[in-house]
């Protein structure tokens, strides 16, 4: 099942990521659960994904700031979870836990800006204790829908990696049931991408394609990693969840539609034609 997440085109409204998904002939939608109220009334994604005849295949927990849940990752959890169980979706997509304080300077002026300064003390809050107590088990089997864990990118502050997220190693993803492998997320590490997908296979549930070269999340027929076995090797291990495609809106050129529609069209003839049993060509 090849899908599209609705954060590769966040800067357009969510029936019109349905619609352009179904045009071009995607399998589904992910869902990015973000501050619009689109992007988690029930019952107008029901309406959307029976209109379109698109299912759901995912929902991706929100990571920015929704002011009508309770607040807290754990909270945002719980709630995705409740809205995936009324939707009959599968599988909820989360990122992992920060490991650091996280502090947002702006200033106006003349020269106005913002920077986002990182605090070098390790924090454990209740999402943190949750992946470690059981808790994740246990909402998996009271719920009935899968929660895969997020696999992180690097980040670097004036030159020096700077570990924002708790558990953000493949040793260390093992200790979880369910993963989401996210490609490019890879490629910021330098890392192999079919000797991490070898090391958690046993634990994928869901995959976010996209590219990296040196910047991250573009097309899958673009960049560095190796997309193309990726693709093949699932097909041949027999993968029975979604692959969606998670790149940024300015690869799909989303301010011209012809030339969005074009790309979405190129990323699913490649996801296509690599995701078979047939040999890799």
């Amino acid at each position: 099942m090849i899908v599209l997440s609705t954060g590769s085109l966040y800067t357009h409204g969510i029936a019109r990521v349905f619609e352009l998904a179904a045009e071009v002939g995607f399998d589904g939608i992910e869902i990015l659960v973000d501050h619009r109220p689109d992007t988690y009334h029930v019952d107008y994604l029901r309406r959307l994904s029976q209109g379109n005849e698109m299912p759901i295949a995912a929902l991706h927990n929100p990571f920015g700031f929704v002011s009508a849940w309770p607040q807290g990752p754990l909270n945002y959890l719980q709630s995705t979870v409740a809205i995936a169980q009324e939707l009959r979706v599968p599988l909820v997509v989360v990122h992992l836990p920060f490991r650091m304080y996280d502090v947002l300077v702006q200033w106006k002026g003349f020269l106005s800006g913002r920077l986002r300064l990182f605090w070098p003390w390790p924090r454990r809050g209740p999402f943190y204790r949750f992946l470690l107590d059981g808790s994740l088990e246990a909402l998996e089997a009271r719920s009935g829908v899968t929660v895969a864990i997020e696999n992180m990118p690097k980040r670097q502050f004036l030159g020096v990696d700077m570990p924002l997220y708790w558990f953000n190693h493949p040793d260390q993803l093992l200790r979880f049931p369910h993963l989401t492998l996210d490609t490019t997320h890879i490629g910021t590490w330098g890392w192999d991408l079919m000797v991490v997908y070898e090391q958690l296979k046993s634990r994928v549930a869901h995959v976010h394609l996209s590219n990296f070269d040196g910047q991250e999340h573009r097309l899958p027929p673009d960049g560095r990693l190796s997309l193309d076995v990726l693709l093949h090797r699932l097909a041949q291990g027999g993968f029975q969840g979604a692959v969606s495609v998670e790149c940024g809106p300015e690869v799909f050129h989303a301010e011209d539609e012809n030339l969005c529609r074009e790309a979405l069209a190129r990323t699913l003839a490649f996801c296509r034609h690599h995701y078979s049993i047939a040999p890799a060509s």
